[in-house]
């Protein structure tokens, strides 16, 4: 099959640091191209796979030394969609909704999974006036704001099964993720100093989230149990996973999945998670973590955490939440897609015109790696 995978080009794919989705398109690229298929990557050009990746900008927008525009950015990069649209047989979009008035004059098979938070009052507005777009959710409690949405499938987010598990964790708790209020590190580091047990927070400050860092986190960091690490890369980010007793994930927003509690998972490290959003399909209770309600509840769930057993927490992890689950849960999805438009045959020649390609000044030139403009 030959599919396009549209990234957002915030981050690069995957993620060099913090970057939930690139590291989800990142994952499933990978696993469909060693199922055989042909995968176009159109994501930043400091992206690194092993698909045919064609690249609008340079560098990751966020990291970039130049600034730029990511709403420009974004409609070149579907402009350049466009013009090679004749090359997939799908094409699957993890931009959110900018796409949509394109989509319905595309001519192509399509579809849309939606890694954001959905409850904003004008989400269901749009969903409305774009009714027969085809959409994914990564849980089902991310369907509860547009119930009536074009729903396909719902495709958990999936990660590889590396070898990292502990067995013996060290003697501390671990936040990672962002500083914001949604995230919940204030009760992350509630429940540390009430359960009097060290807290590595490793997460970002976003500039929107600066001053809700330097009045409410950064206080803290002076107390003897409170390590901050800042925004760590992959592999110190695994290290610390392995080494904690229990990840924190205390959040206050209906999180759409929550791809670190499947990271803490894979290494054999259980969550305790306010019961919020996605938490209840993704933690088991009593196997791979605890859910709770309070911080009190989140303290009594510490000191019960020695009793899970880290195996069975890494078990449950391989069953439901790899790479390869989330691979063929998009085949799946795709076949489904490819189906409903065949039945539908839809009707009239795309609004766009196809562009003659044959002159060498605007012909993309893409290889295993990367691709730009000449």
């Amino acid at each position: 099959m030959r599919i396009a995978q549209v990234s957002p080009l915030i981050e690069s794919v995957p993620p060099q640091t913090y970057g939930g989705i690139e590291r989800v398109v990142s994952n499933l690229t990978e696993s469909l191209v060693k199922e055989g298929h042909d995968v176009t990557l159109f994501a930043s050009g400091d992206s690194k796979t092993s698909a045919d990746l064609y690249a609008v900008v340079e560098q990751s927008l966020r990291l970039s030394q130049t600034p730029r525009d990511p709403e420009i950015a974004q409609i070149i990069q579907l402009e350049k969609l466009i013009q090679m649209r004749d090359r997939f047989d799908i094409i699957h979009f993890h931009i959110e909704t900018i796409h949509f008035p394109l989509v319905r004059h595309l001519g192509i098979p399509h579809v849309t999974t939606l890694h954001s938070r959905l409850d904003r009052p004008d989400v269901i507005s749009l969903y409305q006036e774009f009714p027969e777009v085809p959409v994914v959710s990564i849980s089902d409690a991310q369907r509860q704001f547009i119930p009536d949405a074009n729903w396909v499938s719902t495709v958990y987010n999936g990660i590889p099964v590396n070898e990292k598990f502990n067995d013996s964790p060290g003697d501390y708790l671990l936040f990672l993720g962002r500083f914001c209020p949604d995230k919940g590190p204030e009760e992350a580091i509630d429940i540390a100093l009430k359960s009097n047990i060290r807290l590595k927070m490793a997460a970002k400050v976003d500039v929107t989230d600066k001053a809700y860092f330097e009045s409410r986190i950064k206080p803290f960091l002076e107390h003897p149990l409170i390590e901050y690490l800042g925004e760590v890369g992959e592999p110190q980010k695994t290290e610390l996973i392995c080494g904690a007793r229990a990840l924190l994930f205390p959040i206050k927003w209906p999180e759409p999945f929550g791809l670190v509690m499947t990271e803490a998972m894979a290494c054999g490290t259980p969550v305790i998670a306010f019961m919020e959003g996605s938490v209840p399909e993704v933690v088991k209770p009593g196997v791979s973590g605890f859910i709770v309600e309070t911080v009190q509840e989140a303290v009594a769930a510490v000191s019960k955490i020695s009793q899970l057993d880290r195996r069975l927490c890494r078990k449950y992890f391989e069953n439901r939440f790899t790479c390869q689950h989330m691979a063929q849960g998009y085949l799946q999805t795709y076949q489904s897609v490819l189906a409903e438009w065949k039945r539908k045959a839809h009707p009239g020649k795309p609004v766009f015109k196809k562009q003659d390609h044959a002159s060498s000044a605007t012909q993309p030139v893409i290889s295993k790696g990367i691709a730009f403009q000449k």
